[in-house]
């Protein structure tokens, strides 16, 4: 979820831990984890991705030499900022060319949040939230296909290995929408406190699993959960019928969001363990 109650569930948690006085999430302090064992040297570099709907700014990074598989990640509602561009560096340290977007660049360029601001604040949610409504599943589809096409180009992709993608928050049904697009493309998927996976929809991100390849992970919040306890059911259920392996777990006491290193309810070591968990799917399926 991203929303009003997401936003209250971070204050009362906050408020639990006596952290009232945090700061925005874009004004906190990012301590990213220690590099991968034998991390690659990567570049990293601002680009524009040519879409059907207009242009889009972007940043990709990859290990300096060689070929890797292409990853696409989609950053959660407050978009594309610092804290990504450094995640995008650390997967690429481990082998892989990365490249995580501005969803919102039909409104406006990123950063879309300024230093302070943060989702929990009404006049933040406000600005966004119209944005976030022009993100159909026809416009994601589209930005997917776009975005892959791009990677596909660079000269640091090795095209003859599958792609994969990861998706936080609003991100998650992103990565299911863009794998549903291009199967023969994307092998593999990790959601990350993904909103918004499971509804009554014709169309809902869970329905696309049977036409999906490869393997995934979705990696669920506990007060999402607490929230939607049947939509793991659904999402195991969906993924068992299709017959896709798929890694579906809750991560106790981790709020939505915990998985952003700028987040205020970022959680370090269940953080850690879920990266661990896409960089396993990403080797066996990439």
């Amino acid at each position: 979820m991203c929303d009003e109650l997401t936003a209250a569930d971070t204050q009362a948690h906050l408020s639990r831990r006596q952290f009232g006085a945090a700061a925005g999430a874009v004004g906190v302090t990012m301590v990213l984890p220690a590099a991968p064992a034998n991390a690659r040297p990567v570049k990293g570099r601002d680009v524009v991705v040519a879409t059907p709907d207009g242009q889009c700014d972007a940043y990709f990074t990859a290990p300096t030499s060689g070929k890797h598989p292409a990853v696409l990640m989609w950053p959660d509602i407050m978009g594309l900022r610092p804290a990504f561009r450094q995640m995008a560096d650390r997967l690429a340290q481990s082998g892989y060319a990365v490249l995580v977007v501005n969803q919102f660049y039909r409104a406006t360029k990123s950063p879309i949040v300024q230093p302070g601001e943060s989702f929990d604040q009404p006049a933040v949610r406000e600005r966004i939230m119209p944005w976030r409504a022009a993100l159909t599943a026809e416009a994601t589809t589209r930005d997917g296909i776009a975005f892959l096409a791009f990677l596909d180009k660079q000269k640091e992709v090795d095209t003859k290995r599958g792609a994969g993608s990861a998706g936080y928050c609003m991100g998650g049904p992103m990565v299911l929408r863009t794998a549903a697009a291009v199967p023969g493309r994307v092998h593999a998927g990790a959601s990350f406190h993904g909103a918004g996976l499971v509804s009554e929809a014709p169309d809902s991100p869970h329905r696309l699993v049977p036409g999906l390849r490869g393997g995934y992970l979705i990696a669920i919040a506990t007060n999402d959960d607490a929230r939607s306890p049947n939509d793991k059911v659904a999402l195991r259920d969906a993924f068992a019928a299709a017959k896709r392996p798929a890694e579906i777990e809750v991560y106790d006491g981790a709020m939505h969001g915990w998985c952003v290193i700028d987040s205020k309810v970022y959680n370090q070591p269940q953080a850690e363990r879920a990266w661990g968990r896409m960089l396993d799917l990403f080797a066996k399926n990439l």
